[in-house]
């Protein structure tokens, strides 16, 4: 209800999309104060995965004690949000499994790895949002091969990357035993653990790398409604001496907040990229409206400005830069497109990386997208981004449900308490 997006699923809706026998589990569930507070739809979602013996995934960044034993009584099996280890062994302790995410942005082995050498009966790996150009290097391949530098013993790796998600999610996939499909993979040596090849049920999928599996053409879904927006849509009226700044880092989906000293020219709020404080907009991309605007830390840019319409969880057009007009230029690219990433450059220049299904994926070849997301992340970083995954980080500045502060196209967001604050203190 805290931001516009392109359609709701009820129970009605999960309980058609379970019943489907490719759909293994219910996925996520993010919305943690709806299960701590009982709410009705909410606990009916998770009934219903349970009458029909599906798991049901968690998402409860920072939730320990009392909080994480309830949300876990509810009957939540799993969360990948951990971002400290006394946050995992609680919910370790109440009986959930661990996932141990480490995608682009979001980066938590390094905190939780520890817990391997004895809870790995219960811990998996994840990637959670990982960009074109990692995967290309490689995904749970490289979490295997930390995991044993780090000392871990190798069956216990094993056993969290390859068997604990197929037993927990029941997956069909064979587990090198008599009778079973021959779902394997081969490696190089078992310290590196370069993958040279795959097999599917006996069929050879990959060899060093590169897939073997036939393309298929993919149809072009969308739900986009495409407007222009203008410079003086971005432009903040000077309402207060104190603005309420989101602070972002790499590494972590978590933000904070500061409250600092508004520079005001003409009346207006504007970015004062000496102090890293730059400005951030979330645009509807369902209906033409004006866009929601606050102001955020961490990202860098010195010029320019970066659009994304990968903005978890209702994909509308997420912005940051020094200048409304950079703004605008961004923003206006990926209308032209129907979702994509945009880099405006210091000089005005636009470059974008097109997603014309469901403003989310490409039609293209995933190694030529890893290529091409590589130039646009190059160019991010030339304009003065510290972050490791700006895109990604960027992304996930419109996800209401992981504190502290966010930002919706229906305004400035605080995660902690589930409300809407101002922008101005």
């Amino acid at each position: 209800p805290f931001e516009t997006a392109g359609a709701s699923i009820g129970p009605a809706g999960v309980k058609q999309l379970l019943q489907m026998p490719e759909v293994p589990y219910l996925a996520e569930m993010m919305n943690w104060p709806g299960v701590l507070n009982q709410q009705a739809d909410v606990l009916e979602k998770i009934k219903i995965a349970h009458d029909l013996g599906k798991p049901v995934d968690g998402h409860a960044p920072g939730l320990k004690g009392e909080q994480a034993k309830n949300y876990i009584a509810a009957g939540i099996s799993t969360d990948h949000e951990c971002f400290t280890a006394e946050e995992a062994l609680d919910k370790l302790r109440y009986g959930m499994k661990v996932i141990i995410r480490e995608g682009s942005a979001a980066r938590n082995f390094e905190a939780l790895a520890p817990l391997l050498h004895e809870h790995y009966e219960n811990i998996m790996f994840c990637s959670d949002d990982k960009h074109p150009d990692n995967l290309v290097q490689g995904h749970i391949n490289q979490l295997v091969q930390r995991a044993l530098a780090l000392g871990v013993d190798l069956f216990k790796v094993l056993q969290v990357a390859c068997v604990n998600p197929v037993k927990h999610y029941k997956l069909p996939v064979g587990l090198l035993r008599v009778g079973d499909p021959a779902d394997f993979m081969v490696v190089q040596d078992l310290e590196n653990w370069q993958v040279q090849a795959t097999y599917i049920n006996g069929q050879q999928v990959a060899k060093q790398g590169q897939t073997l599996l036939p393309r298929q053409a993919p149809q072009v879904v969308n739900n986009f409604t495409a407007y222009q927006v203008q410079a003086k849509d971005f432009a903040v009226a000077a309402e207060g001496q104190k603005l309420r700044v989101i602070t972002c880092q790499s590494g972590q989906l978590v933000t904070g907040q500061e409250v600092v000293q508004s520079k005001v020219q003409d009346g207006l709020v504007v970015a004062n990229v000496a102090n890293d404080v730059l400005k951030l907009s979330v645009v509807n991309r369902y209906k033409q409206a004006l866009p929601a605007v606050a102001f955020i830390k961490g990202f860098g840019l010195q010029a320019g400005a970066l659009a994304s319409s990968v903005g978890h969880d209702s994909h509308n057009i997420t912005a940051v830069g020094v200048n409304d007009e950079h703004i605008a230029l961004a923003v206006n690219a990926l209308m032209e497109h129907q979702g994509g990433i945009s880099v405006v450059g210091a000089d005005g220049k636009v470059h974008v990386l097109p997603l014309p299904i469901a403003g989310l994926m490409s039609k293209d070849d995933g190694y030529k997208v890893a290529a091409d997301y590589t130039k646009l992340d190059a160019l991010a970083k030339d304009l003065g981004s510290r972050l490791e995954a700006p895109f990604m980080t960027l992304s996930f500045m419109a996800l209401l449900v992981i504190p502290e502060l966010k930002l919706s196209d229906k305004g400035l967001f605080n995660g902690l308490d589930f409300e809407f604050v101002d922008l101005f203190v």
